[in-house]
């Protein structure tokens, strides 16, 4: 599959271990997890294969939020992202990082 970041601090969080912004400061735990779900989804054959991976905890989200799916980073965040096939194969776009608290409101 292939990794596609919808917004710039994504990215930097995944090839420099931090973002820019004030705003999207993460412990470095949290970033190292990030970084080992982002590896996961990368070398998954298909959607499918998240499933069999119990720690996950993939889920496709429903109501506002239709559409995107959803894997647990630690037990703290979660990571959003859609999925969408392109002839062979599928493209993975990261949309956000967030904090249970904050992930069914």
């Amino acid at each position: 599959m292939e990794i596609v970041f919808a917004k710039e601090y994504l990215a930097e969080l995944y090839y420099k271990g931090k973002a820019s912004g004030k705003k999207y400061r993460f412990q470095p735990e949290v970033i190292k997890r990030y970084k080992l779900r982002i590896e996961t989804l990368e070398s998954a054959d298909c959607i499918e294969d998240l499933f069999s991976i119990n720690a996950l905890h993939y889920e496709v989200l429903k109501g506002d939020k239709a559409g995107i799916s959803s894997i647990r980073v630690n037990d703290q965040y979660r990571l959003e992202f859609t999925a969408k096939k392109v002839e062979s194969e599928t493209i993975i776009t990261i949309c956000h990082i967030l904090e249970l608290s904050n992930h069914y409101r």
